[in-house]
């Protein structure tokens, strides 16, 4: 208990750490701004010159204008295209070579043409963001680069300790070591290429590292959830904001699989697991529409939670005296529809509340021609109460 306690506090140290990062990157670039107050008076004269507002300035701050994008020659295209192509060959041509020769090998040879292939595309790569010639080198070199560097790695810790079986150790020694290297690239470049392979490094490093000292996978789940989310939340305010949405989509995954195995452990109900888990998922949809961040990410967590929060209700309430509480919490989540503006929710919504009714029909009133009847006339009494509510409003 002690080791988990003390991995803890090590885990929010590096995560706290790690969300500092961009504010550390914004700090380090003011310092390379010799005079601090000539630059802040060349502003205020600049605003005073043409008439800008502070609001104005904190609005262009937040979100930059984009550049119109100039129209790209037929000469810049065909070499673009060259240089994919080229690209594509060259790997294209190493993996055939390493799938051919491959068992031919020997040991030393092996770790030569991965890992010594890796540390050269890390030498071009730095050759490229030190010359800044090649910028459309940056993105291929950037992503080759550690997939090599990663694959090399494995390949010279199988051949140097051939008997070893603990694959833990060596995943956390090759991605600490990626972990390492990504950082002191970033160091220097601040790229967002550099950013992803490096947090995918760094988190799997400390899920290897929690399963390393047996912490249940539902605990280790929600606490990187958690701490992507962090992460995710200040990449949203950095200039890689790219990678947000995409750590919020992993985080949210991480986080929601997490509680559904706690609950479904502690419950032991999947449908429990299923609700829960299905109601945390449209609490973050919530919180996010109402930041008004990540707005489509908004949308796809409240069309998948109410999925999953409709299933498990039904499965809950299903032949127990209290079923047509089903029906009750899905017209109350029609109202919640309209409050929170959600077409994702709306849709979920209305094919739950359908289905039941389907459901009610056939298990109650087969070949009963005043059922239906009665639902058309209850569906004409609402749409008329849904006008007479809007003359009033209109009225008011």
């Amino acid at each position: 208990m002690i080791e988990l306690i003390l991995l803890a506090a090590f885990i929010v140290f590096i995560g706290v750490g790690w969300w500092g990062w961009p504010l550390a990157a914004a700090l380090f670039g003011v310092k390379s701004i010799n005079d601090k107050v000539s630059a802040l008076g060349k502003i205020s004269e600049l605003m005073r010159t043409y008439d800008i507002t502070p609001a104005e300035v904190a609005v262009v701050f937040h979100d930059p204008p984009q550049a119109a994008p100039t129209p790209r020659t037929s000469g810049e295209i065909g070499k673009t295209l060259f240089a994919y192509l080229g690209a594509i060959f060259i790997l294209a041509g190493i993996g055939t070579y390493l799938g051919m020769f491959w068992t031919r090998m020997g040991g030393v040879m092996r770790i030569v043409v991965t890992l010594g292939v890796g540390y050269a595309l890390l030498i071009v790569l730095i050759s490229a963001l030190q010359e800044k010639k090649f910028p459309k080198l940056i993105l291929p070199l950037g992503l080759a680069t550690p997939i090599m560097l990663t694959s090399g790695w494995f390949v010279f810790i199988h051949e140097v300790f051939p008997r070893g079986n603990n694959w833990r150790l060596a995943v956390l020694s090759v991605f600490g070591v990626m972990a390492l290297h990504q950082g002191l690239l970033y160091r220097k470049y601040m790229l967002t290429v550099l950013v992803f392979p490096g947090l995918i490094f760094i988190y799997g490093f400390m899920q290897v590292g929690f399963d390393l000292v047996n912490m249940p996978v539902g605990f280790s789940a929600i606490i990187l959830g958690t701490s992507l989310f962090l992460v995710a939340t200040e990449l949203e305010k950095s200039p890689h904001r790219s990678l947000a949405e995409f750590a919020f989509l992993i985080s949210l995954c991480w986080f929601s699989g997490g509680i559904f195995d706690r609950v479904a452990i502690a419950l032991s109900s999947v449908n429990w697991a299923v609700l829960l888990t299905g109601i945390c998922a449209m609490s973050a949809a919530y919180g996010l529409q109402k930041a008004g961040r990540q707005t489509r990410l908004a949308g796809l967590g409240f069309l998948i939670g109410s999925v999953m929060a409709y299933t498990g209700l039904f499965d809950l309430v299903h032949k127990t005296p209290i079923e047509v509480l089903f029906f009750a919490i899905t017209a109350t989540m029609l109202y919640g529809c309209v409050v929170l503006q959600s077409r994702a929710l709306l849709l979920t919504t209305v094919i739950a509340m359908l289905s039941y009714i389907g459901y009610f029909s056939a298990q109650h009133f087969v070949d009963s021609l005043g059922w239906p009847i009665s639902l058309v006339l209850m569906g004409v009494a609402f749409l008329a109460v849904s006008a007479l509510a809007m003359r009033v409003k209109r009225l008011l």
